[in-house]
């Protein structure tokens, strides 16, 4: 996206127009993720495919994508440093803000076929990465690395755990019914209406949809980073705290949106699957592939705040979350509160940044 659409584009723009731009790119997000998500719920009952095991592999594939464009785009410009703090960053930013956020806005549905395997898969690849460094910097100290052999390993990986996927897939075709404790209550049947509404509509006009759609959020996320960054500046918010919050964030903005749309719309399983997949890929995606176009220090310019904070922080977040998953699976769903610890690291994660 850094390359499709430059920073210097938006610099050379007058104020009026860059908040056009950010009123512009923010619709454009929205309808972008909405399309998406039609898109892809609308492919899963086609394919017979739970919609939470779309979520988990093609949706974040499409949703990662600008943090592994980032972290490439990083490794080849000699900035490899930065690859590694925004994947991390990113697992911390699906996980505790964005389901955090939503969980506190609907009940989300704990699907126990995906969560006992794509769940202990999300929680392995976060202890395998810190596992990785930690060997690294135990070995080579300061000059410790993630080489190139190790980010082949982990696309070797990645193919692995789609394969994987698809095979999931396969014994749970239907994915497990959720409805909340109203409709309970009500003792509403469970029926595939989506799938009433959309049997007719041909797969290319799906597969179109989830394509254009996925396009719109990547390109108008850029559009609204790049003006929103820009404006900070103008309006003299310090450097710093751009590079962590504006740019940290926007990465994981697609997340964001898809993840609002799918609970908007009904299709609370595509967020819960969504999250679970783009920390996996985050980790065998968005590393594997930097590290496999430059090795990446582990500790930058004598500072180990990715140690000592970062490191730390996402394997927190993942085991609170593994937590609140075997809560979860007792009542079929996550618990309404579950947002609240996961939203609480999220703000000590981010005030930690400035202070460290």
């Amino acid at each position: 996206m850094e390359h499709l659409i430059p920073q210097h584009l938006f610099i050379d723009l007058g104020q009026p127009a860059l908040l056009g731009l950010l009123v512009v790119s923010l619709g454009a997000l929205i309808l972008g993720a909405d399309w998406l998500v039609d898109g892809a719920s609308g492919l899963a009952i086609r394919a017979g495919i739970p919609k939470i095991i779309v979520g988990a592999t093609i949706v974040s594939l499409g949703t990662t994508s600008p943090e592994c464009a980032v972290s490439v785009t990083a490794a080849w410009s000699g900035e490899p440093g930065l690859a590694l703090g925004n994947a991390v960053g990113s697992v911390i930013v699906d996980t505790a803000l964005i389901f955090g956020m939503c969980s506190l806005i609907v009940r989300l549905p704990a699907d126990r076929f995906v969560l006992n395997r794509h769940g202990w898969v999300q929680l392995g690849c976060g202890v395998l990465l810190a596992g990785l460094c930690g060997l690294a910097y135990w070995r080579d100290g300061d000059d410790a690395v993630i080489g190139r052999n190790v980010g082949i390993g982990l696309l070797a990986l990645l193919a692995m755990y789609l394969a994987v996927s698809i095979y999931w897939s396969r014994q749970h075709p239907h994915g497990e019914p959720f409805q909340t404790p109203d409709e309970l209550a009500r003792k509403v049947p469970v029926t595939p209406e989506t799938q009433e509404t959309q049997k007719h509509v041909s797969p290319g006009f799906l597969v179109g949809l989830f394509v254009v759609g996925l396009v719109i959020v990547l390109l108008s996320s850029r559009v609204l980073v790049g003006s929103v960054t820009v404006l900070a500046e103008r309006w003299g918010m310090p450097q710093v705290v751009i590079a962590a919050t504006l740019v940290a964030f926007g990465t994981s903005l697609p997340e964001l949106m898809v993840g609002v749309a799918s609970v908007v719309k009904g299709h609370r399983e595509l967020l819960v699957g969504n999250v679970l997949g783009a920390d996996i890929l985050n980790v065998l995606f968005v590393v594997g592939a930097s590290a496999a176009a430059a090795p990446l220090p582990i500790v930058e310019d004598g500072h180990g705040v990715f140690l000592y904070l970062h490191l730390p922080a996402m394997l927190a977040v993942l085991v609170v979350f593994r937590v609140l998953i075997q809560m979860g699976l007792k009542r079929g769903q996550f618990p309404k509160w579950s947002g609240l610890p996961l939203l609480a690291m999220y703000i000590a994660y981010t005030f930690f940044q400035f202070v460290s």
